[in-house]
C-alpha cells in the first residue's frame, strides 16, 4: 500500500483555499526552509499552518492530519487571530462557553434569579473560649439561684454544665456577685457554697476558687469600696463552715504581695473575725442567718398590715400589702392572724372576713393555704381560749359562715374539730403535761441548768410521756436561735443515759417527723433543721444507725416529708467529715472549732498534771462552755493517765462527776472512744488494755459509768 506522505489531506486543501495570497510562510519550492528559526513562530500568524508542514525525507512534505485546524479564526479584515486555549478566544470572540469574566453582574431583578449563584463572602467569626461560655453559663445560674433561692435547682444546674476544672472561677463569680448585693445574696452565696462542698466542688478546688478571689481585690475595690471586709468575712464563714481549712490565710499570705489589698483581706479574716471571741456564731449571724428572711420578720409584717386594714377598712391595699409579702408558702400565717384578730376585737369580724373572701376569690390566698390556716386555728383554739373566752364561740360560727360562702374547703371541718376536743381523762393529762414541761423547757433555756430539768422531770412522773417532751423540746428550739438548738441537743444527751430509753427517743423522733408538715407551716427550713437533729442524735450515740431505718419503717405511708428528712440525715452523716461537721452544725456553743477545743483541753490537762490545782481545772472546763464535748476531756485524761502511769488525772475526772460537770453520758462517750482506739492506742502503750479494764472497773464503782457499760467491754 502506497504511503500518503508528501500530500495535503483533503482538510488541508481546504484550509488552504482561505489563506492570503501574500502569505509568505508557504513556498512551493522544497528547497526553501519551512521555519527559519523557533522565534519566527513568534512574529508571523503563519506559523498555524507551515506547523502541519513538514518536510519529507524525500524532499517532498509531510502532514499531521490537521490537528490544528479548528483553532483558525479569521476578522472581517482578513487578518489571522491567536486563539486561546479551550476556544476562549481573544479581542473580537465570543469566548468559551460559561466563561463569566469580572464585569458580569447577577441580576436580582431577573426572573430567572438564583440566590445560589451570588459568589460566597467569608464572614469571620470569633474562636469560642470554653472558659468564657462557662462563665456566661455559671452567671445565669447564679442570678436564677438569687431570684429562686433553690439550692438543690443551683446544684443540679452547675453539675449538668460540667467543666468542673472550672469550677474555682464559680466560686469566685459566685462570691463576686453577691458582693454588690444585700446581706440576703451574700448569705445565700455562703450556703450555696457550703451545700456544693465536696458534692460538686472538691477541697482543692474551694482553696483555689477563694485564692483567685483574694487575689483580684485590688480590682473589686475599685468597684466595691467595703471590699477588704466583705471577702474577709467570707473567707471568715468558710473557715466556720469547715469548707476552707485555717491554714488557708498563712498559705496565701506567702503568695501575695505585701502591698496588695489581698494581706489586707487576709489580716481582717483572721485578727477581726477567727480571733474574736464566740467568733463562730458573730460570723454566721453577721448576714442576718439564713436568707435574712425569718419568720419573726414575716409574722410582724403580717400583724402589722391585719391592724392597718383593721382601722382602715381598705380591702384592696391589704391585698396589695399581702402580696408584696410574697410568701405565697406562708400564707396560712395570713389566714391563722386574721382569725386571731378577728376573735381578740370582735367589731372587726366582718371586715376580716371580707378580706379573707376577697384574698380567696381572687386567688391570692389559696385553697391549701386557706385550709391550714383554719386547721392551725383549730389546733390552738384550747390555749387561745385562755386569753379569749369567746374564742372557740367564734371559731366555731366563722367557719360555717366561710364554707357556706365558697371559700373554705368543707374538708378542713375536719380539721377544725367542729365537734370541739374529747374531753377524756387521757387527753385532759396529756394536754396538763404539755404545759408544765413547756414552762421546764423554757426555764431550761434561761438557767442552762441539765440537773434541774431532770429534777423537773422526775417530779412529773410520767416517763409514758417521754416522747412527747422529746418532740416539744425540739419543736420549741426549732424557733429559736442557734444557742437554744445545740442546747436541745445536749439535753438529749443528758436525758438518754440518766432518763430516756433509746424506745423513747425513737417513739420522740417519730412523733416529730409525722409532724414534719405542720412543724413546716411555721419554721420555713424545719426539713433542714429536724435532719440535723436527727443526724446529731446519730452523732452522739443517741440513735444508732439502724434506728434511722426503724423510724422510717414507723412512718405511714403518706408521710413523704418526714422520709425525706430521715433521707437527708443519712446524707449528712456519710459525707466527709460528717461527725465533726454535725457537731458544729449550730455552732458548738461557743462557735470553737473542734481542733481549738482539743488544743485548749490537751493545754489544761497538761497544767494540771504538772503541779495544778483541781479547782483550777474545773473551772477551765466549766468556762470552755461546750458540754457536749466533755467526752473529750475523759478521753485525753485516760490516755494521759496511761502515759503517764500517774492516777491524779481520776481525782480530777471524779471531782468533775461530783460537781456534774461531767456527766454519766459523757463520761460513757470518752471510756467508749477509749475502747474503740484500744487497739491503736496499744501500739505505744502496751498495758492500755489493763490499764483500760482497771479505769473501767473503778469508774463503775464510783458511778461515773453504767453496770451495761461493763457488760458490753467484756468482749
Amino acid at each position: 500500500m502506497a504511503s500518503n506522505e508528501g500530500f495535503l489531506t483533503e482538510g488541508q486543501r481546504e484550509m488552504l483555499k482561505f489563506a492570503p495570497p501574500n502569505e509568505d510562510a508557504l513556498s512551493s519550492s522544497p528547497k526553501s526552509p519551512i521555519l527559519k528559526s523557533p522565534g519566527a513562530a513568534a512574529k508571523s500568524a503563519s506559523v498555524l499552518l507551515t506547523e502541519h508542514l513538514v518536510k519529507a525525507p524525500g524532499g517532498g512534505k509531510a502532514s499531521t492530519a490537521g490537528i490544528a485546524g479548528r483553532h483558525v479564526r479569521r476578522t472581517h479584515s482578513g487578518k489571522h487571530i491567536r486563539v486561546k486555549k479551550d476556544g476562549a478566544g481573544g479581542k473580537g470572540t465570543w469566548g468559551r462557553w460559561l466563561d463569566t469574566d469580572g464585569e458580569s453582574q447577577i441580576d436580582k431583578n431577573d426572573p430567572n434569579y438564583d440566590s445560589g449563584e451570588e459568589p460566597y463572602e467569608l464572614v469571620g467569626t470569633a474562636v469560642s473560649d470554653p472558659l468564657d461560655d462557662y462563665k456566661k453559663s455559671v452567671a445565669s445560674i447564679i442570678e436564677e439561684y438569687f431570684s429562686t433561692g433553690d439550692v438543690e435547682v443551683a446544684t443540679s444546674d452547675l453539675r449538668e454544665l460540667g467543666s468542673t476544672e472550672y469550677h474555682p472561677y464559680f466560686i469566685k463569680r459566685l462570691v463576686s456577685m453577691s458582693m454588690d448585693r444585700h446581706d440576703k445574696e451574700k448569705e445565700m452565696a455562703s450556703v450555696l457554697l457550703s451545700a456544693l462542698y465536696a458534692d460538686v466542688i472538691n477541697p482543692t478546688q474551694i482553696s483555689q476558687g477563694f485564692f483567685m478571689l483574694v487575689e483580684s481585690a485590688d480590682d473589686l475595690a475599685v468597684d466595691i469600696p467595703d471590699t477588704v471586709d466583705i471577702i474577709a468575712l467570707f473567707i471568715a464563714r468558710a473557715v466556720v463552715d469547715d469548707i476552707l481549712p485555717p491554714a488557708f490565710i498563712a498559705r496565701a499570705r506567702k503568695m501575695l504581695p505585701e502591698s496588695s489589698k489581698g494581706i489586707q483581706v487576709l489580716q481582717t479574716a483572721e485578727k477581726s473575725y477567727l480571733s474574736a471571741p464566740h467568733h463562730a456564731e458573730l460570723v454566721e449571724r453577721r448576714w442576718g442567718g439564713s436568707t435574712h428572711f425569718t419568720v419573726e420578720e414575716v409574722k410582724k409584717r403580717i400583724a402589722d398590715l391585719l391592724r392597718e386594714y383593721v382601722e382602715s377598712g381598705d380591702t384592696a391595699e391589704a391585698c396589695r400589702c399581702i402580696r408584696n409579702l410574697e410568701v405565697s408558702f406562708f400564707y396560712h400565717e395570713v389566714v391563722k392572724r386574721a382569725l386571731v384578730l378577728a376573735m381578740e376585737i370582735q367589731s372587726a369580724e366582718p371586715l376580716i372576713l371580707k378580706l379573707l373572701k376577697e384574698a380567696a376569690e381572687e386567688g391570692l390566698v389559696s385553697s391549701s393555704q386557706m385550709v391550714k390556716g383554719f386547721s392551725r386555728m383549730a389546733e390552738s383554739i384550747d390555749d387561745l381560749s385562755l386569753d379569749i373566752p369567746s374564742a372557740k364561740t367564734s371559731f366555731q360560727s366563722i367557719v360555717p359562715r366561710a364554707i357556706s360562702e365558697g371559700w373554705l374547703d368543707a374538708s378542713s371541718l375536719k380539721a377544725s374539730g367542729e365537734g370541739g376536743p374529747a374531753n377524756g381523762p387521757d387527753d385532759e393529762k396529756v394536754k396538763q403535761y404539755k404545759k408544765q414541761i413547756v414552762n421546764v423547757i423554757h426555764e431550761y433555756f434561761l438557767s442552762d441548768d441539765i440537773p434541774e430539768l431532770i429534777r423537773s422531770l422526775e417530779d412529773l412522773g410520767a416517763p409514758e410521756y417521754n416522747p412527747i417532751f422529746l418532740k416539744k423540746l425540739i419543736t420549741l428550739a426549732m424557733d429559736r436561735k442557734n444557742k437554744e438548738k445545740e442546747m436541745a441537743s445536749v439535753l438529749l444527751s443528758a436525758l438518754h443515759i440518766e432518763i430516756f430509753s433509746t424506745e423513747d427517743i425513737v417513739n420522740g423522733f417519730v412523733m416529730l417527723l409525722e409532724s414534719a408538715e405542720d412543724t413546716a407551716l411555721d419554721i420555713l427550713d424545719a426539713s433542714n433543721e429536724l435532719a440535723l437533729f436527727v443526724a446529731r442524735a446519730v452523732i452522739d450515740d443517741i440513735l444508732a444507725p439502724l434506728n434511722l431505718e426503724e423510724i422510717t419503717n414507723r412512718l405511714p405511708p403518706n408521710c413523704s416529708s418526714g422520709a425525706e428528712t430521715v433521707c437527708m440525715a443519712q446524707s449528712l452523716l456519710s459525707a466527709r467529715h460528717a461527725g465533726e461537721r454535725i457537731l458544729r452544725c449550730w455552732g458548738g456553743g461557743t462557735g470553737w472549732a473542734v481542733e481549738d477545743a482539743k488544743d485548749k483541753i490537751q493545754k489544761l490537762l497538761e497544767e494540771f498534771e504538772s503541779g495544778g490545782v483541781i479547782s483550777e481545772a474545773c473551772q477551765c472546763i466549766r468556762d470552755m462552755g461546750m458540754p457536749f464535748f466533755n467526752h473529750e476531756v475523759v478521753k485525753k485524761a485516760l490516755v494521759m493517765a496511761m502515759e503517764k502511769k500517774n492516777d491524779r488525772m481520776l481525782d480530777l475526772l471524779q471531782e468533775c462527776f461530783n460537781e456534774g460537770l461531767i456527766t454519766i453520758n459523757q463520761m460513757t462517750k470518752g471510756f467508749g472512744r477509749i475502747k474503740d482506739g484500744l487497739d491503736d492506742l496499744a501500739l505505744d502503750i502496751p498495758n492500755a488494755k489493763d490499764k483500760f479494764t482497771f479505769y473501767v472497773e473503778h469508774a463503775k464503782g464510783n458511778g461515773w459509768l453504767l453496770p451495761s457499760f461493763g457488760s458490753s467491754d467484756a468482749s
